[in-house]
């Protein structure tokens, strides 16, 4: 996993980045790997340091690279 260890986030982000994270993975077929869990997680906790507070736009953003990223 990339180097977050400098994040910080209030209670209420990280509300905002669970609920995205849940559906996100909700929406994946079963079973869902673990290199995907990592890579929606990555762009959830990326797009939310970045400013994003939307829990449908960090979902939607966690998607979007999983779609386009290069499969293993």
């Amino acid at each position: 996993m990339k180097d977050f260890s400098n994040a910080s986030f209030p209670p209420e982000t990280i509300e905002a980045m669970t609920i995205a994270m849940e559906s996100a993975l909700g929406t994946l077929p079963h079973p869902i790997s673990s290199g995907h869990v990592q890579s929606v997680a990555e762009t959830i906790l990326r797009t939310a340091n970045d400013g994003e507070r939307d829990p449908k736009v960090l979902e939607r953003m966690a998607l979007l690279e999983l779609q386009i990223s290069p499969r293993p």
